[in-house]
């Protein structure tokens, strides 16, 4: 059962959601994602505890000033919280946005993170990857229409059409934006995050010394599993683990995606 507290952080409350027992990683969710996310994903018989801190204007925290969105901001609330809780470096992981936070961390709060996990990574090194693009198309078209005009532009794109027939998982996650409340936090989070990236470069990455697992898997467009491939080869100390894409079978997804992270804690030194 998950246990929910609060976060006091640049005189917002943020959310943070615990699960678990045991070792503790902490496991961040995707862009206007929540706790839900990471927590589906987590081995609950690892003998770990899975904290999850929901982002700025995420789940049941705080959206604070719009201008403070980025990747950078949601690293250093997590940094926060790591220094907060205490009890040395903590494995780290995310999915998505979440990858990107965790992967900056990595390389900036090394001193916070004994172990890295990288789920569906959005981002290799680079700010607004052209995967990025449907997310701020959606998050123009929110901005600068009313919500049905919104939708409908959208379901008229291009960019609709090719999910349908490339990423049908990554066009439910997208009309799922249409939603999502409150519309205009919604539409901010999705133009501040498409184009940003994690801050870091390839030189960098080569320097991370902590095991690291890079979860990925095909037909997803907006987490292609080039990104995966390019961060697993990277990190000198990482491993590659395909897994069934959610749009195959969520299932099966799921099964594979814990099972792959169950291994890996394992392999954790106390």
């Amino acid at each position: 059962m998950s246990r929910r507290g609060t976060f006091a952080r640049a005189g917002l409350s943020l959310s943070v959601v615990e699960s678990g027992s045991g070792r503790r990683m902490i496991f961040q969710h995707g862009l206007c994602g929540d706790a839900a996310q990471p927590q589906e994903l987590f081995p609950g018989d690892a003998g770990w505890s899975c904290l999850t801190l929901e982002c700025r204007g995420h789940g049941a925290s705080e959206a604070g000033p719009p201008e403070a969105f980025s990747i950078a901001t949601f690293a250093d609330d997590v940094a926060a919280l790591a220094k907060a809780r205490g009890g040395g470096p903590v494995v780290i992981g995310g999915v998505s946005m979440g990858a990107a936070i965790a992967l900056r961390l990595a390389v900036q709060r090394p001193d916070l993170v004994s172990g890295l996990v990288l789920v569906r990574p959005a981002w290799f090194v680079d700010s607004a990857p052209a995967n990025m693009a449907p997310n701020a198309e959606v998050g123009n078209l929110l901005a600068n229409h009313e919500l049905d005009k919104a939708r409908a532009l959208f379901e008229a794109s291009p960019t609709a059409a090719m999910l349908a027939r490339e990423a049908p998982d990554n066009l439910a996650s997208l009309r799922g934006f249409f939603t999502r409340a409150p519309i205009e936090t919604t539409a901010a989070l999705l133009r501040a995050i498409a184009p940003d990236g994690p801050g870091v470069t390839r030189d960098a990455l080569a320097g991370i010394a902590v095991p690291t697992v890079v979860i990925g898997h095909g037909e997803d467009f907006i987490h292609p599993i080039a990104h995966a491939e390019a961060l697993a080869a990277a990190i000198p100390k990482a491993t590659l683990v395909r897994i069934t894409p959610k749009a195959v079978s969520r299932e099966r997804y799921v099964h594979e995606a814990r099972a792959a992270l169950s291994d890996f804690l394992k392999e954790i030194p106390q």
